[in-house]
């Protein structure tokens, strides 16, 4: 049904502003959990259960290797929706210490030619003992719930460390795994803590504080083997996975991009995939892999996963094909398994290393 639906409701969601239909659907989404049928509805539609699309990560177990990116629900305000559309995970944030309102509006483009996004949010989040109070009430939430970590825009680098601290001391316990985000474009100065000796700094104060694994996303723009050489440090200092990537700020690669922000959805895929495979050639057996950048169909989740990554994270992808794309991906992954030979998932992850 959902392909029917979609695409009767999308027109009407892309006259609004990307925020506002953001909020529309949002609200639509909470609606229909809350409603008396809503959940076995929802389950009926877009879920796909099959135990050989299970997997394990980090100690976790995902019922599939398909998750929400970080993005989407910032304030964890639809943790009880992400089960019912089929995600075998979904990743919460990014959240900051003190509530901060992000960037100046209009801060979220579509470039629909392209099948992309262009967002400079900059963390805009309600904080986190917001965040904390509606995660008492929803965790757990059935499948695995990670939360993305950011600083606040205003803390100064010298004491960036801190906010990472005082997330996960606030946090633990109320989800599976965190994400250690230095690499969005979108908080000045962010990106300049992508360096070996912060890694090292900011791992070696958080993994004390917690026994849930924690985990790095990269930036994909940069040299491959500067980009490798952080994951690396990463692993060395404890990380127990790598997020790759992050959104482009190489505008080159969307004609009519504006001069500011990320770039997400297909103009990324190929950037995203080229910086993974480089990671992965490195570090393949050696950490977990999740896969992010451009993912919104079972062929490109299957060339992530049959060169390394566990897992597949999807934002943008599902904005323009619609929520049902979790499904038609697992559905298209087993179509895989069962053309390649594989009898399960795990046997596919990293065959063509």
């Amino acid at each position: 049904m959902h392909r029917l639906l979609y695409p009767l409701v999308k027109p009407a969601l892309f006259q609004l502003e990307p925020e506002q239909a953001h909020a529309a659907a949002s609200a639509a989404l909470r609606a229909a959990v809350l409603a008396p049928f809503g959940p076995a509805l929802l389950r009926a539609e877009f879920c796909l259960s099959d135990p050989r699309l299970e997997t394990e990560c980090f100690g976790l177990r995902f019922a599939n290797p398909v998750g929400l990116a970080a993005g989407y629900d910032k304030n964890a305000t639809l943790v009880r929706a992400w089960p019912l559309l089929g995600f075998g995970h979904a990743e919460l944030g990014a959240v900051t210490p003190r509530p901060q309102p992000g960037n100046p509006k209009p801060r979220v483009f579509r470039h629909a030619a392209q099948q992309s996004l262009q967002n400079a949010m900059g963390f805009n989040n309600d904080g986190l003992d917001a965040v904390r109070a509606r995660l008492q009430r929803a965790y757990p939430a059935g499948i695995p719930i990670g939360i993305n970590l950011g600083k606040n825009k205003d803390t100064p680098e010298a004491d960036a460390v801190q906010d990472y601290v005082k997330l996960i001391q606030g946090l633990d316990g109320l989800c599976d795994y965190f994400v250690i985000n230095i690499s969005s474009p979108n908080t000045p100065g962010l990106r300049g803590l992508l360096n070996e000796s912060f890694i090292a700094e900011v791992f070696g104060a958080c993994l004390p504080l917690t026994k849930a694994p924690v985990l790095l996303k990269v930036s994909p723009d940069g040299e491959r083997d500067t980009i490798v050489g952080l994951c690396r440090a990463a692993v060395q200092a404890g990380a127990a996975g790598i997020i790759a990537t992050n959104t482009t700020v190489d505008y080159a690669l969307c004609p009519g991009a504006k001069d500011f922000g990320g770039l997400s959805g297909r103009v990324l895929t190929e950037r995203s995939f080229e910086v993974f495979r480089a990671i992965a050639a490195e570090l393949y057996g050696q950490t977990a892999l999740i896969s992010v950048g451009g993912i919104d169909s079972a062929a490109e989740a299957w060339r992530r996963i049959t060169h390394g990554a566990s897992l597949v994270q999807l934002y943008t992808g599902m904005i323009y094909a619609g929520p049902g794309v979790v499904r038609e991906i697992n559905a298209g992954l087993l179509s895989r398994l069962e053309s390649e030979g594989y009898d399960s998932l795990t046997d596919a992850i990293g065959a063509a290393l």
